[in-house]
């Protein structure tokens, strides 16, 4: 089997039709294949990654197509992948909801920083309350925890600091 090289693409530009398919036109033409990514509208702007495998002699054929997607304007950078991650650490998935505030992530994070623990994917914004109609800060969180760090230890650090942020945790358990 031949070597194969795992790509991050970053990309950013104004959003408008059409822009992801030009992304997976120049992963395919280059030989690659799209194997993960996330891609969404963020502040009126198209921004993402994509994890791409492809041979190592197609790296210059991803770059060349991708700078003809620079070239309508959107930004992609191009940065090797680390190493996969080890799959049979413990994790933690939670959401969290409540009045939005500045300093929500900032806590949260600071607390999984402290146990050691890393931040696989998280998604945040703003949604309506069912009842209210009010706005408030929405997040879900996927969590990969050190040795010696059970997820009841996590959970409960979290909702340590809950009425202090004033959100409430909701947690499941991770695959």
């Amino acid at each position: 089997m031949s070597e194969i090289t795992r790509i991050v693409l970053s990309v950013t530009g104004s959003d408008r039709p059409g822009l992801t398919s030009a992304l997976s036109e120049a992963v395919l033409a280059a030989g690659g294949n799209w194997k993960e990514g996330h891609l969404s509208r963020l502040g009126g702007l198209y921004v993402g990654s994509v994890l791409v495998e492809l041979e190592p002699a197609n790296v210059a054929k991803l770059v060349n197509q991708v700078q003809a997607i620079d070239a309508a304007g959107l930004n992609v950078v191009i940065n090797p992948a680390g190493t996969a991650p080890e799959g049979d650490r413990p994790q933690l998935l939670f959401e969290l909801v409540g009045q939005d505030r500045p300093g929500i992530i900032k806590q949260v994070s600071s607390i999984l920083a402290g146990l050691g623990a890393n931040i696989e994917s998280l998604s945040s914004g703003e949604v309506s309350g069912a009842w209210s109609g009010e706005h408030l800060f929405r997040a879900e969180v996927k969590v990969t925890l050190p040795d010696g760090v059970a997820p009841e230890d996590a959970q409960a650090a979290l909702e340590e600091i809950s009425g202090e942020i004033m959100v409430d945790f909701t947690f499941a358990a991770g695959d």
